[in-house]
């Protein structure tokens, strides 16, 4: 998903879309792994200044309700990223500094049929560990 997808649905949904909605998507596709709240609130106050993490963390939380984000949690801080919705994959995110790599196979083809008994309504699999850069530093 990109911003100018992601006006659109907040459009459609029928949610304003104000230069500081716009400003947080921009944030996040410009983003090159997942971010903190912390993070978009640094972006945010230096163009709006005072600027709350209320609002952030709403606006967040929204995006996350949409799927425009998408979620993980590292060191027991919730991350966040523009939602890749082109095709199903996973990630490898980097524990360092939060950047990620799309992994194209998907455990759940050998779960499927180990569970063919169970229902399987989602999942979930990333890989945590450090990137080349973090690993060379």
């Amino acid at each position: 998903m990109n911003t100018k997808e992601a006006v659109e649905l907040l459009k459609n949904k029928g949610y304003k879309t104000t230069n500081r909605r716009k400003d947080i998507l921009t944030f996040f596709e410009q983003a090159d792994g997942y971010r903190t709240a912390k993070d978009l609130l640094q972006f945010m106050e230096e163009r709006y200044r005072g600027i709350s993490f209320d609002t952030v963390y709403r606006n967040l939380h929204l995006y996350n309700e949409m799927k425009i984000l998408e979620t993980t949690e590292l060191n027991g801080e919730k991350h966040f990223r523009m939602n890749c919705t082109m095709h199903h994959h996973h990630h490898f995110i980097c524990s360092i500094c939060g950047k990620t790599k799309e992994i194209d196979i998907c455990p759940m083809d050998d779960i499927k049929n180990r569970l063919e008994d169970y229902i399987i309504e989602d999942h979930k699999f990333e890989i945590y560990g450090l990137c080349p850069e973090c690993k060379a530093a």
